[in-house]
């Protein structure tokens, strides 16, 4: 259990890392569309924290 937590925590700091850098490369090419870099990122990441939560709820429950 502690294995399969470890690699949805690492999956889901990847995949946050890897928005938020796309974002950052989008807003230093087109600066005038950071609100919207900014915003669609923060949807992306939450989507992906989502998951990564109901991952980690499946992973307890297996563990019970």
């Amino acid at each position: 259990t502690a294995l399969s937590a470890s690699i949805v925590t690492i999956g889901s700091a990847l995949g946050i890392s890897r928005i938020g850098s796309s974002a950052l490369e989008a807003t230093a090419r087109q600066p005038e569309i950071a609100g919207n870099a900014q915003t669609s990122m923060n949807i992306s990441a939450a989507l992906v924290e989502g998951v990564s939560f109901f991952a980690l709820v499946v992973c307890l429950l297996i563990a019970l």
